[in-house]
């Protein structure tokens, strides 16, 4: 109701009563919306509020360095530094820090985030911060070109798949079809693909997850470009071929149509004129895709007032607190961010409304920051590599080894190379031309740190034999084969699901040692309160101790 009182326009009945669908990893159809923009409306929103509150925002400032105090229990936080637009540094200090970052996006060759939407649950993770279940990420096909998930109808018009040469619309393969034994179970796959969407350890054997698959083979494995071609249909499509699912969906749509782009048009034209909107016309060409980082389900550990576990004052709010589960339904992670700002302003208000950081401590944080930031800039001056090459060489990384297909080898090396790009980026740094990739280069020092991180926190997974769930499956040459054209190396290992009663905490030590533990996940409170001693401890403010 608070983004409704802003004006957000949420749908609802002549009754009053707001309807949803049923979204991504949902039973039920909690999910509302307004249209493919809707985070963006509700970004809106609340920016229009906070300015008509008066507070201040640090336009052009981008955060390097959280500060902290003390160690053990007593560690806090008590600041940020920040590189303005001109490359200057700033400090702030602060009583405590509301950590709305969103997800690691920067980090993946192939990521559906918004390009500009690089994440920074890094600096947290270098400050010291508890992290859970990093290692649980959601990923799907997206186009690239501009990044947006091509779920739903996109997949249920049920386009042509091509392949091509690394570089462009040259060795044209019609891919898949190689892999089906028919027409008919190659198409329906695709229109279930849609439904299914994103890609599940679930859905890979005899499912539509297949799909991610394929492209990933294509993508990663050969190198090779994959496109959406919505102006012509799969080789051997006929609506007769396609299971009853597939068939009745079209049906009940008036969607029996002779082509993708006339079935995409007949069920969802914004799906059109949303990519017409960033130049990009799917009547005319191809779309390009790939398997694509979507949603970090894992992120900081907070309580239940979404304060950090391990460090007082710093509040992870939205995506970056890790709290969506293994399979989080879709936008589970915007209303999360909503609840938890109210929670954290709230807690915030009653237990840490008064000034008790001492000015010294942080002026004494912020010098040591400061003059440790200044060395590292002064070594990028002799740096052979450029700030692109490093970035370009962590993303390719993660995207091979720390995505949706995963090994123990694979990760082994990955981890291993890892630290060895931190070591050397840290002793030498990267080179940069301007002040605005001095930003960038200092952005890699934090990017980079968290791929190794993550990575670590992968191995340790597959190392305790969680197997596959989630959006990611483990090979394993032991495991179940997924498919029988594809070789012996495409065997999965099946999820051990005692995992399932436990969390993977994670842990960067001063001495930047990465300590894991599964620890027994939090259940359900299944307290029913009684009104008259419940409405006592809410009075005496016993709910926030």
């Amino acid at each position: 109701m608070h983004l409704v009182n802003l004006g957000m326009p949420f749908p609802r009945d002549e009754y009053g009563q707001f309807f949803g669908y049923q979204t991504d990893n949902d039973p039920r159809p909690r999910a509302t919306s307004i249209g493919p923009y809707t985070s963006r409306e509700m970004c809106l929103m609340l920016l229009k509020r906070v300015r008509e509150l008066g507070i201040k925002i640090g336009e052009g400032e981008n955060v390097i360095q959280l500060l902290t105090t003390g160690e053990d229990d007593r560690k806090r936080a008590v600041g940020a530094i920040v590189m303005k637009q001109d490359g200057s540094l700033a400090a702030y200090g602060a009583e405590n820090i509301v950590f709305a970052t969103g997800g690691p996006g920067g980090l993946y060759k192939t990521s559906a985030y918004p390009e500009v939407h690089t994440g920074a649950i890094s600096l947290a993770l270098m400050a010291g911060a508890k992290a859970q279940n990093l290692p649980e990420s959601q990923y799907g096909l997206a186009s690239i070109k501009f990044r947006w998930n091509v779920s739903g109808t996109y997949m249920q018009a049920i386009p042509r798949f091509i392949s091509t040469g690394a570089g462009g619309l040259s060795e044209e393969s019609e891919f898949m079809g190689d892999y089906f034994s028919s027409a008919s179970e190659m198409c329906s796959l695709i229109f279930l693909e849609g439904y299914e969407w994103p890609f599940d350890a679930r859905r890979v054997i005899n499912g539509s997850s297949l799909i991610g698959i394929l492209v990933y083979i294509e993508t990663v494995i050969k190198g090779r470009r994959v496109f959406l071609d919505y102006r012509h249909n799969p080789e051997g499509f006929s609506f007769a071929s396609l299971n009853k699912e597939a068939h009745e969906y079209l049906l009940k749509s008036n969607a029996l149509l002779d082509t993708p782009i006339e079935r995409l048009r007949q069920m969802n034209p914004e799906a059109i004129k949303l990519f017409q909107n960033h130049g990009i016309d799917i009547t005319e060409e191809p779309l390009e895709i790939a398997v694509c980082a979507q949603h970090n389900n894992g992120g900081l550990a907070g309580n239940i007032w979404w304060e950090s576990t391990n460090i007082k004052h710093l509040f992870p709010v939205g995506e970056v607190n890790g709290s969506h589960g293994i399979y989080r339904p879709g936008g589970s992670a915007l209303n999360s961010g909503q609840v938890a700002g109210f929670r954290v302003a709230e807690y915030i208000a009653n237990r840490y409304g008064d000034r008790t950081v001492a000015k010294t401590d942080v002026k004494n944080s912020i010098k040591n920051a400061i003059n440790y930031i200044g060395d590292w800039i002064e070594k990028c001056a002799g740096a052979k590599r450029t700030w692109q090459e490093e970035r370009g060489e962590f993303r390719e990384r993660m995207t091979l080894a720390g995505a949706n297909i995963r090994s123990s080898a694979a990760i082994s090396r990955a981890v291993s190379e890892a630290w060895a790009q931190w070591r050397h980026f840290e002793a030498s740094g990267c080179a940069f031309s301007s002040p605005v990739e001095k930003v960038e280069a200092l952005r890699n020092r934090h990017l980079c740190f968290a791929h190794a991180v993550y990575l670590e926190s992968i191995l340790f997974e597959i190392q305790s034999g969680v197997g596959s769930r989630g959006s990611s499956i483990v090979l394993d040459k032991k495991g179940i084969p997924i498919h029988e054209k594809l070789g012996g190396e495409w065997s999965l290992l099946p999820e051990n699901i005692e995992f399932r009663d436990c969390v993977l905490e994670t842990v960067v030590t001063p001495e930047e040692k990465v300590q894991h533990e599964w620890v027994p996940r939090r259940p359900i409170p299944r307290e029913k309160t009684w009104f008259e001693t419940g409405w006592a401890r809410f009075r005496d403010g016993e709910i926030y101790d």
